[in-house]
């Protein structure tokens, strides 16, 4: 007898080809196409979070809103930090924690400065009294036809976003957390099985699984847990605004499921290690990665 609950998940979204499209970065949701899916329509809150406080960066699209809206759902405070060019879909974040019943921290600014990052933390805490959850979600990444062709203000770049804000977040943010918080990093699936045409993007998320566990051995000690998310090949403005239009259509094609995840997808990885379900959890990377291995 067939159990018509079970969801199959190949099919669970399109394994149609993705249109050649291409934006310039840091891209935007609204230019995709298809949208994606943030779980707008389908995360249902439990109230795992009630009464944290969080910050997210890169909290206008992709990973960090479908993050912001589960979080919001489950009954935490949430800021959400990007770029100023990013309004429009910061604003449109923004409504779903509103609609979750949650009053929408923003804070736009670039992550590369080191006066915005301690801002940030400073900000939330200001407007919730505090900060348990920290969520290092923002990155760069552009399209490198080879070593000789990296740009070197592009490549500070990705260092400046992808590992020295997080480092200064953390190192703000930190002195202010109790027992009970915690720490999660977007790694990702380059860290440990990199692209090429990658090479700078992969260097920093590789660096940022050493730095997970690294700091979760450094704040285990106070409760503090550390830990990180290793996404597999998910639909983001990320992917149009890479620099790499051909590579679209087939994007996602070539894991075990056969397709692209969406950020949807990845939310309840956050809520789990955000979560008292996850106390025992500390300097692990959580895979999503569609079956790809880590």
């Amino acid at each position: 007898m067939l159990n018509h609950s079970l969801i199959d998940p190949t099919t669970k979204h399109t394994t149609d080809p993705f249109p050649k499209q291409e934006q310039q970065p840091p891209g935007l949701t609204e230019r995709m196409a298809p949208l994606p899916d943030h779980g707008e329509q389908s995360y249902r809150g439990g109230g795992r979070l009630r009464g944290r406080r969080a910050l997210i960066t890169g909290g206008d699209s992709g990973i960090g809103r479908a993050v912001a809206i589960a979080f919001a759902r489950e009954g935490a405070q949430v800021a959400i930090s990007y770029l100023p060019s990013e309004q429009a879909d910061a604003d449109e974040t923004a409504a779903w924690i509103a609609d979750a019943g949650r009053d929408p921290l923003l804070l736009p600014g670039d992550l590369s400065s080191e006066a915005h990052c301690n801002d940030l933390v400073h900000d939330t805490e200001a407007a919730f009294g505090g900060l348990d959850l920290l969520v290092l979600n923002a990155a760069h990444q552009r399209d490198r036809g080879s070593i000789e062709q990296i740009p070197t203000d592009d490549f500070e770049r990705v260092m400046r976003v992808n590992l020295f804000a997080p480092v200064f977040l953390a190192r703000a943010a930190v002195p202010h957390m109790q027992a009970g918080s915690s720490i999660i990093s977007t790694s990702s699936i380059q860290a440990f099985d990199p692209s090429s045409s990658l090479v700078d993007y992969a260097m920093t998320k590789a660096a940022l699984v050493a730095f997970t566990k690294a700091l979760a051995e450094e704040l285990g000690p106070r409760g503090i847990r550390v830990n990180a998310v290793a996404p597999g090949p998910i639909w983001t403005p990320l992917i149009p605004a890479t620099g790499w239009p051909d590579h679209v259509p087939e994007f996602g094609h070539d894991t075990p499921l056969g397709r692209a995840g969406q950020p949807a997808e990845l939310a309840g990885a956050y809520v789990y290690l955000a979560s008292d379900e996850a106390s025992y959890v500390s300097g692990a990377v959580l895979p999503v990665t569609g079956g790809r291995g880590l």
